[in-house]
């Protein structure tokens, strides 16, 4: 997209505007949904099993059909081919098979059934209550407690493995004072503004989707092995995202079946989830249950830290999360211990949401931390500090930047953590909170194309997307610094899979490896441009100054026509492409970026009320790209961390599996209301060791350790210690 915006200047760091604001804000800004087509798309309705586990017997589609404007009732005795559901067994997961309609068994409440397609919502939403199916119930699996979990998972998210630890747990955890403690977080959902969102078009040799998707290039790879189709036949299209925090990581039941009503009907397919259908037919965060022990010396030294996860992995589909990760490189100590066990239950698809492991892994371990140190008498804080790792705890290697300890000094006094003062209010009393925060930083390979064309216009094609973090706003800075150009000169064109295929959006990787990608290209097309001009390799350093080209500086700086190098090039156009891929030498170094957090909060001795009255945040993560939308990612994930402590619940009804509070009025979560004054600090110090743009991941920092910091000042509050997320205000009577 071009860029749209009076900010400036435009270079990288700056708290530049969002490229895309005033087309979003103006509602101009096409979503998976509002495209148009020659034919309006028909509408397709997703009729649901309402039992977790089973086989479907019978199926009655008679009467929907013959209702006015049904053009087909699609269940597994009609549907298309499709190859079954998470195969090649061989490929990611986001590039397996997400087979629907394709078989009477049953994997959870909710799962789809039947597909009504008509020409209005209503038409289908009403033919699909005249559907009568017959479930034969089969037994249901959940987890309910930690010894439950028997399975080692081949691998936990981000590539961890299951199991790791160093010294002999054993003997650390018996050599000092030692503590135990269970921490258990629910099932969470992270519902994005947008729901799940597909309109598929086949045309009896190609495929385009429009969806909302963060990752389009194994979306391509789904919708091929799903559909056993060429990938050069697929297109998928998902230039804006209304959020998506993990849950459209990959494609989902939305896109699945709105490509098998167009496949079965060859006419465009609009498949909306509603809010309460994203529920159970998109991916949710499973509850997790942390046993942990520590042992300690007088003085805080750390002698064992042991953390045993259990959590459920829904059937037919190996993830399983990391909330152990944090042991592993939060502290130094004589000895850690970490395993991650599963049970495989019938429940909807359990994936990843924002910060995988960390968010829920922190909100536990942080606390159990917090713990030790209220045991010890000795202030949390500095207790942190003096178990801060100077190498990674587990493997040893150098941290490439690790500015952990200048966040929390630097929080601490920015907070004002010294200085805190207790007051209380007629009933109500506060207290404060810290907790640490860590996430790996990583590079995944992304390719990005860049022209030149006769105008001086700059387009850059990449199939990332822009989940709302600000991709297009970063990539243009990029080329603005770069090129030193106004914005105006910039197209950013991303969510198209016919692009260099990107990285994608997620994992906190998004902005570092598609950056790098554009910057690659960017100087590919410097070198291009000087080898026009005539000039020696070393010359390339372009500046686009009207129509002009300015090469190098100083005294070897060199003037060109544009026009002139055009007619040299024979073409209109000039394009070069860009990519990268993990250096080996980053396995050198332990990457993560780093985060304090600090709150304040009052509680209600009388009600159990906890309310949020300050947090604040002290973050490290490399070069900042833009400080504006940097702040915003991390105001955001810290805001989630305080839903996460005190609100967040996705409660689920064993008896039949479903999930009971599927929507906004009974899923709770914070509101503006609930959330006091939030403010925060960046430490910038480019790490050239994580990538040429010496940025590291900065999405899911916020999130990582802010709901801990609460929970430690609700206990300094009122000395409450809730090990049971979220804390509502009858876990806290209860202890008052």
């Amino acid at each position: 997209m071009p860029a749209n915006t009076t900010s400036n200047p435009y270079g990288i760091g700056a708290a530049a505007n969002r490229v895309d604001g005033r087309l979003k804000v103006q509602g101009k800004a096409t979503y998976a949904g509002e495209n148009l087509f020659d034919k309006a798309p028909l509408i397709g309705w997703i009729v649901g099993a309402d039992i977790a586990s089973g086989t479907l017997k019978q199926i009655n589609t008679e009467t929907a059909e013959a209702q006015e404007g049904v053009h087909a009732v699609i269940t597994y005795k009609n549907s298309v081919e499709q190859r079954p559901f998470g195969q090649p067994e061989e490929t990611q997961r986001f590039g397996q098979s997400r087979a629907m309609l394709n078989e009477d068994k049953i994997r959870y409440a909710g799962f789809p059934v039947a597909l009504v397609v008509a020409d209005t919502l209503e038409q289908a939403r009403y033919a699909g209550q005249l559907i009568d199916f017959v479930i034969e119930p089969g037994p249901i699996s959940l987890l309910t407690e930690h010894s439950e979990a028997q399975v080692t998972p081949e691998s936990v998210d981000g590539g961890y493995e299951p199991d790791a630890g160093t010294g002999n747990i054993d003997t650390a955890l018996n050599s000092s004072q030692r503590f135990d403690m269970t921490y258990t977080t629910p099932n969470q959902v992270s519902a994005a503004m947008e729901p799940h969102t597909s309109i598929a078009a086949f045309d009896g040799t190609n495929l385009v989707v429009h969806t909302s998707v963060q990752i389009l290039a194994s979306a391509v790879d789904c919708l091929a092995s799903t559909f056993k189709l060429a990938k050069e036949n697929i297109q998928v299209k998902s230039p804006y995202v209304g959020g998506g925090f993990g849950s459209k990581l990959g494609l989902h039941n939305d896109a699945i079946l709105a490509s098998i009503g167009a496949l079965h009907l060859q006419r465009p397919v609009k498949v909306a989830m509603t809010r309460r259908q994203v529920f159970h037919n998109a991916p949710h965060r499973g509850m997790s249950i942390q046993q942990m022990a520590f042992s300690a010396d007088a003085n805080g030294k750390l002698g064992g830290v042991q953390h045993h996860s259990a959590m459920p992995m829904a059937k037919d589909y190996a993830f399983a999360e990391g909330t152990g990760v944090a042991a592993r490189v939060n502290y130094q100590a004589e000895a850690i211990d970490s395993k991650h066990r599963v049970k495989v239950v019938d429940s909807p698809m359990i994936d990843s949401v924002r910060a995988p492991g960390d968010a829920i892994g922190s909100l536990a371990f942080e606390a159990a931390v917090d713990e030790v140190a209220r045991a010890l008498k000795i202030d949390p804080v500095e207790f942190r500090r003096n178990n801060i790792a100077p190498v990674h705890p587990i493997t040893g290697a150098d941290f490439s930047t690790n500015n952990l300890d200048k966040c929390l000094i630097e929080g601490a006094e920015k907070f004002g953590w010294k200085e805190r003062q207790y007051t209380t209010k007629g009933t109500k009393k506060n207290g404060f909170g810290v907790a640490l925060g860590m996430r790996m930083n990583m590079i995944v390979p992304s390719a990005a194309s860049i022209t030149l064309q006769r105008d001086g216009q700059l387009v850059v094609r990449t199939d990332m997307t822009d989940i709302g973090t600000g991709t297009y706003t970063i990539l243009t800075q990029i080329v603005a610094e770069h090129f030193n150009v106004d914005a105006q000169r910039i197209t950013i064109d991303l969510g198209n899979s016919d692009s260099p295929a990107s990285s994608g959006s997620g994992g906190s990787f998004g902005a570092s490896s598609s950056g790098t990608a554009v910057l690659n290209a960017c100087e590919a097309l410097s070198l291009k441009l000087s080898e026009l001009a005539g000039l020696a390799k070393g010359n390339e350093l372009v500046k686009l100054q009207d129509n002009e080209v300015v090469f190098g500086k100083g005294e070897t700086q060199q003037q060109h026509n544009l026009e002139s190098l055009f007619a040299k090039a024979s073409d209109n156009a000039l394009t070069a492409t860009g990519s990268v891929a993990p250096d080996e030498g980053n396995d050198n170094y332990a990457q993560y970026s780093c985060a304090a957090h600090f709150a304040e909060v009052e509680v209600d001795t009388v009600t159990g009320e906890v309310r949020i009255l300050r947090q604040h945040g002290a973050f490290s993560a490399g070069r900042i790209l833009n400080h504006k939308t940097a702040g915003s990612q991390l105001k955001g994930g810290m805001v989630w961390g305080a839903s996460y402590a005190l609100f967040e619940e996705l409660q689920q009804d064993s008896r039949d599996g479903s999930f009971v509070n599927c929507d906004f009025a009974e899923y709770h979560f914070a509101v503006n209301r609930d959330i006091g004054e939030v403010s925060l600090h960046i430490i910038e110090e480019p790490d050239y060791k994580a990538c040429k743009l010496g940025s590291k991941g900065i999405g899911e920092l916020g999130i990582t350790g802010s709901g801990a910091a609460i929970a430690n000042a609700v206990y300094d509050a009122v000395g409450a210690r809730i090990r049971a997320f979220p804390i509502t205000p009858d876990k806290v009577m209860a202890q008052l």
